[in-house]
């Protein structure tokens, strides 16, 4: 927003822009980029995070691809692409099936959006993948980055369930760059001081190159004493890791992928809509990880115990 827009006027524009596909190009990546959205905390907005980053990436003329590791299937809804039983999906790329080209679908909501959705069948492939070779890298193996390139993908964006399990690892092993969200709200850091272990183990034994690279505060109220705090002690712990945009509550976001959307086609004027776009261009304008003296340490696991503003436990 220029210093003489009101933001009545900015939300109008950037509604502009989005619906007719206007929207300022961001700047490609020197080579794609592969992220892990993770919380083993249900309902913080992971999924939610993962399509609305995905959409306003694409907007911005990047070529963006989710692949859905979530049995539930709810990111494969939210980008409209069909996910009934018996779709070619997620569960194929991990099983070595068929190849990645073969399994993306082209979103409807932007030219460069694409998805690889999950179907029933992964919620059975954990099972399946214990006995296999190179269990936790099937997905690494499948994700070159040159391929990748081949296919004219800058971004890939892994949304993992809601649990530390063999698909949440196999993303992990996959990517370079993990995005936590975090909700502001009580309780906000419980458990977020195991992922930072888990997500240690595996840089020490499977992937050297995995860092956290973004922390996403969600969920945010700007009309509670709460969310500044909560907000507050997690930039405390987390530092420049953190994105300044902070994503707001709202009850437009929740609504969009009941209509197969993301914020951006359901309500592109929406506070929702303008705070992920900002946050896309922050993520993007960063384009590889912070310097390291900013990244996530477990070190910070040990202080990311408490769950919330010590007043208001």
């Amino acid at each position: 927003m220029s210093d003489d827009e009101t933001p009545i006027f900015a939300a109008a524009r950037q509604a502009n822009e989005v619906l007719h596909g206007d929207a300022p190009a961001l700047p490609r990546p020197e080579s794609p980029r592969i992220i892990t959205i993770a919380n083993q905390k249900g309902g913080v907005g992971k999924t939610t995070s993962t399509v609305n980053l995905a959409a306003a990436l694409a907007l911005g003329g990047l070529g963006v691809l989710v692949i859905d590791m979530d049995p539930q299937g709810n990111a494969s809804t939210a980008l409209g692409v069909d996910h009934r039983e018996g779709t070619p999906s997620s569960y194929e790329l991990l099983m070595w099936e068929s190849p990645l080209e073969d399994l993306m679908q082209k979103s409807p909501h932007a030219d460069r959006l694409f998805c690889v959705p999950a179907t029933i069948d992964l919620a059975g492939s954990e099972i399946e993948l214990v006995g296999l070779p190179q269990r936790e890298r099937r997905l690494a193996e499948v994700l070159i980055p040159e391929d990748l390139q081949s296919l004219g993908i800058d971004y890939v964006f892994l949304d993992c369930p809601p649990s530390l399990g063999l698909l949440t690892v196999n993303a992990m092993v996959a990517a370079r760059e993990v995005l936590i969200p975090i909700q502001c709200e009580y309780y906000a850091l419980e458990g977020v001081g195991q992922l930072l272990r888990n997500v240690e183990l595996i840089q020490q034994h499977l992937n050297t190159d995995l860092q956290i690279s973004t922390i996403m505060l969600t969920m945010y109220d700007g009309r509670t004493k709460l969310s500044e705090q909560v907000a507050g002690e997690v930039r405390k712990h987390f530092g420049e890791t953190v994105l300044r945009t902070v994503i707001p509550r709202s009850v437009k976001i929740s609504e969009a992928p009941g209509f197969g959307m993301t914020i951006l086609q359901y309500d592109a004027g929406s506070r929702g809509a303008l705070a992920y776009l900002d946050a896309a261009r922050e993520i993007n304008a960063r384009r590889e990880a912070v310097e390291p003296d900013h990244l996530v340490s477990t070190a910070s696991a040990g202080e990311a115990k408490g769950n919330g503003p010590e007043e208001n436990r």
